[in-house]
């Protein structure tokens, strides 16, 4: 009803800045990320296929651990974040609780 009255865009608009408000976390750190330099094919890997050369990177990565607690912060499911798999993250969540 609001946006039969409202300017075409406007409720959208409103709605996607609110979003970005509440929900954009500080991600500046992920343009240091070696990752960001590599490209995703590493870090998000087919099923199966080895985590090996991510985490080799990763290993390297300076802003390693701020990776790692997007990662759990958000609860990443897939793909490898600092350094960790998705089922090593999934472990580590089951132990610190």
């Amino acid at each position: 009803m609001i946006e039969r009255f409202s300017p075409t865009g406007t409720i959208l608009r409103m709605h996607l800045e609110t979003i970005a408000t509440i929900t954009s976390p500080d991600l500046d750190w992920q343009q240091e990320a070696l990752c960001a330099q590599t490209g995703a094919d590493f870090f998000f890997p087919e099923p199966g296929s080895s985590v090996r050369e991510a985490k080799r990177i990763c290993g390297l990565c300076p802003i390693r651990s701020a990776c790692l607690e997007y990662a759990l912060d958000n609860d990443e499911r897939f793909g490898v974040w600092g350094g960790l798999s998705e089922k090593e993250r999934l472990e580590l969540r089951r132990t610190s609780r």
